[in-house]
């Protein structure tokens, strides 16, 4: 069996570091054309900015926020190698001297209609590295479903009613199962709802209620989808132990971004770390994907390792370890610990 079937994950995700201008700027070194986007200030506190290919190049919505979706040019285009910023947003290039972070995911470039599920949907879908962008129109009625393209179950998608300014981000984990969903934009423990008709996902369809986040009438819902790839993705779970000394996570490969929620035991933030704003071990430089605040570094209390084939919790706090709760955790790859031809990576 094959290691991998992805020998580069950076032709399907990639993290990139820029500083801001206050005129039009080219983000290049991305290494593809992305179809989703999210962008954050590391300098100071502004909200974060997610746009994909399936809502439209302006189309812009924050992790940290439950707003509708706005229309600004704060990006004005997905290019072959990257993206370009417009100035209308200071959050992102409307003042010059920002440092910077985009987090870049390719799906299809393209999009289809998709009829498997009760609702037709609008699908971007990369079923080689498991992600895909899905929007549809809700309609109010119980117990529906939505094709989601991947050809493959997803262990995560990440949802939004984005005509809805009360609706938060509605998240579903499989480690966290389907009577109970996540919110993105707050750092409450699950909620136990019936937001995914209390079905799990299919390898062709996420299944739904009449929940006005998930389905609301004649409301545009917006899905991120994610399939667990070898030696691209990880999605999974472990329980914290409170020491330096923390749970080692075997991904299959050496992380490039891993974002942790804690899930049982109190409230806790979505930390996310990538293999750029740190270059060496330990990692400790975090953005919070439910607040607008700037970057954190502050050892030991966000500390982690990214490792060859996965990574290791060194932070002895409620972020990533406190002693018997459970945190989730996705993780995209760097590189895979070993190559289809079975080179295998280094160490950091």
């Amino acid at each position: 069996m094959a290691y991998t079937t992805i020998n580069d994950p950076t032709d399907y995700f990639n993290t990139n570091l820029w500083t801001s201008s206050a005129s039009e700027l080219n983000v290049t070194g991305v290494g593809f054309q992305p179809d989703f986007v999210w962008l954050k200030s590391r300098s100071i506190g502004a909200d974060h900015g997610l746009w994909d290919n399936v809502r439209g190049v302006q189309k812009l919505l924050a992790s940290n926020q439950q707003d509708a979706e706005s229309t600004t040019s704060g990006l004005t285009s997905f290019d072959s190698d990257g993206f370009t910023l417009g100035t209308a947003n200071s959050n992102f290039n409307g003042a010059a001297g920002r440092t910077m972070v985009g987090w870049s995911w390719l799906a299809s470039n393209t999009t289809a209609s998709n009829t498997d599920g009760s609702i037709t949907s609008t699908v971007s879908a990369n079923t080689t590295s498991g992600f895909s962008i899905v929007t549809w129109t809700g309609n109010a009625t119980a117990s529906q479903s939505v094709g989601h393209g991947l050809g493959a179950v997803p262990k995560v998608i990440l949802t939004k009613n984005t005509d809805s300014g009360t609706q938060p981000w509605k998240c579903y984990f499989s480690e966290v199962g389907n009577a109970d969903y996540l919110q993105l934009n707050t750092t409450d423990v699950p909620a136990t709802s019936g937001v995914w008709d209390n079905t799990t996902p299919s390898s062709s369809l996420i299944y739904i209620s009449n929940d006005t986040g998930i389905n609301g009438s004649g409301n545009t819902i917006l899905a991120y989808c994610f399939a667990e790839k070898k030696g691209f993705s990880k999605f999974g779970s472990y329980t914290g132990n409170g020491s330096s000394d923390g749970p080692m996570l075997y991904t299959g490969f050496k992380p490039a971004w891993v974002m942790i929620k804690r899930a049982t035991g109190g409230n806790g933030n979505w930390g996310i770390w990538d293999n750029k704003r740190n270059i060496f071990n330990v990692s400790n430089s975090i953005q919070r994907a439910d607040t607008s605040d700037a970057e954190v570094t502050l050892s030991p209390n966000n500390d982690i390792d990214i490792l060859s084939n996965g990574f290791k919790i060194r932070s002895t706090t409620g972020l990533a370890n406190l002693s018997g709760d459970d945190y989730i955790y996705m993780a995209f790859a760097e590189s895979p610990f070993t190559t289809s031809t079975g080179v295998p990576t280094t160490a950091r």
